[in-house]
């Protein structure tokens, strides 16, 4: 009975979830949290060299310029299909790696602090985790007996 719903279910529901908008508004979407940031750090440059600056990051101004090229392009490849599995790929270690330096949740003293930043951490390796489905089907498609 339920296989049956299931099948049921299915039948309606994918072919509205498995069209190429619905696919790209989902690449969109997880590509956003990256567009707006390097769209606000490209028109605000001043404040993106001042986030740079609390995590000894230096020289900021060089940095700022690449952290926004980085995120643009690799958002650009996921969304264009065009080294897709590259773009995400490199989104997912460059996450990983910013996760690692801003959200040090173990380093807050407990409180409303420290949950905001090991949500906010928590919410980056989901993220992560996106990018590596994203470039696993990617890749899969390119070479299907490896998946």
């Amino acid at each position: 009975m339920l296989r049956d719903f299931e099948t049921r279910l299915t039948g309606t529901i994918a072919p509205l979830i498995t069209s190429p908008l619905v696919r790209w508004c989902g690449l969109l979407g997880l590509c956003a949290a990256y567009l707006q940031g390097s769209l606000m750090k490209l028109f605000d440059f001043g404040s993106a060299i001042a986030e740079m600056r609390p995590f000894g990051l230096h020289p900021a101004g060089p940095i700022a310029v690449a952290v926004i090229v980085f995120e643009l392009l690799c958002s650009l490849l996921i969304l264009s299909g065009f080294y897709r599995w590259f773009g995400a790929l490199a989104l997912a270690v460059f996450t990983v790696a910013a996760t690692l330096l801003a959200l040090r949740f173990w380093q807050v003293p407990p409180g409303p602090d420290r949950m905001m930043a090991t949500n906010g951490f928590f919410e980056h390796l989901g993220l992560v985790g996106g990018f590596l489905v994203v470039a696993w089907h990617d890749l899969a498609a390119k070479h299907p007996a490896r998946s």
